[in-house]
């Protein structure tokens, strides 16, 4: 039987994620800001326009990193977790599995792609849930200081926040940190379920169609960077646009000067300006998200190979 490629280990998750966060990020930062600025109440030239683009770009280097690397820790352990319990219970001991594919060493009936679909959305759902813990503060200090408030400047957004624990104590500290925290979630676990299920059933593609070329089993192959890269670029590209308007009630709930509730935006929204705000930014999203994904599983893949042996 040909040899399968392996699971990446915590370590490796954790190092790869950690390289593919803040890779993205540090690249793609000027459009997530033109971004945020045309989502922003105050509209988008009050919010700074073009100018300062790499406002607040010191929380996105300090929050990539930990936040990517608890996602991919996640997304790969419970991945692998649930597919080997799959395995237990279609194939019984002893019979061969892949626990990053879900792919067996040998046919048999049940265990088809809308299970190995199921258990990634679970695991990438898990992994966002996780990467929030860091993500939600860093978006909170990072979108205040691109749309131009306490000087553009990240220290000073989170000084701010901070400064406010005389009058509002831990909690309220907590709670302005962590602001957004459930729009957040509901933004990214719907991104996710589209996106990592699209990117690994493209990359299942991948593998079948280099093992077709070569004579072996799909398992016994990996795609590339480059390919991983298209595949999250077309990926990300679908999500995104389905998701911008959970994107711009995250952004409208983050600066608003006052704790909001999200319905509370999303009446206000309709009410007053109907179905149009909800898709401002899509453009500039979507061409970031497509570039990030192409950069971020790209680049992960690239560091799994890479740590692991395999051809980049």
């Amino acid at each position: 039987m040909s040899p399968q490629p392996h699971q990446p280990p915590f370590a490796t998750a954790l190092l790869a994620g950690g390289i593919a966060g803040t890779t993205v990020d540090l690249s793609l930062f000027p459009l997530d800001t033109l971004k945020t600025r045309l989502q922003s109440h105050a509209g988008f030239f009050p919010s700074g326009g073009f100018r300062g683009i790499y406002r607040g770009i010191g929380s996105a280097v300090v929050g990539s990193a930990p936040g990517a690397a608890f996602f991919f820790c996640t997304y790969e352990g419970v991945k692998g977790y649930l597919s080997s319990q799959r395995e237990r219970s279609l194939f019984g001991a002893g019979v061969g599995q892949d626990p990053i594919h879900g792919e067996a060493t040998r046919s048999i009936g049940g265990g088809g792609g809308w299970e190995k679909a199921a258990e990634h959305m679970l695991a990438a759902s898990l992994g966002e849930v996780a990467a929030c813990a860091v993500r939600v503060p860093t978006e909170v200090v990072k979108q205040r200081a691109q749309a131009g408030l306490h000087g553009g400047s990240s220290a000073a957004a989170l000084g701010a926040i901070l400064a406010r624990y005389k009058t509002v104590g831990v909690t309220g500290v907590w709670r302005e940190l962590y602001r957004g925290w459930g729009i957040t979630v509901m933004r990214e676990v719907p991104f996710t379920v589209i996106q990592f299920p699209l990117w690994e059933a493209l990359k299942g593609w991948g593998r079948r169609r280099k093992a077709g070329g070569v004579g072996g089993s799909s398992s016994a192959v990996e795609v590339s960077a480059g390919e991983s890269a298209i595949y999250g670029s077309m990926s990300g590209a679908v999500a995104a646009g389905i998701t911008t308007p959970l994107d711009v009630l995250k952004t409208r709930v983050m600066l608003s000067k006052e704790r909001e509730k999200v319905f509370t935006v999303l009446s206000d929204l309709l009410r007053n300006h109907g179905v149009r705000p909800f898709f401002a930014g899509i453009g500039p999203r979507v061409m970031w998200i497509s570039a990030g994904g192409a950069i971020f599983l790209g680049s992960y893949q690239w560091a799994v190979n890479a740590l692991q042996g395999n051809a980049l």
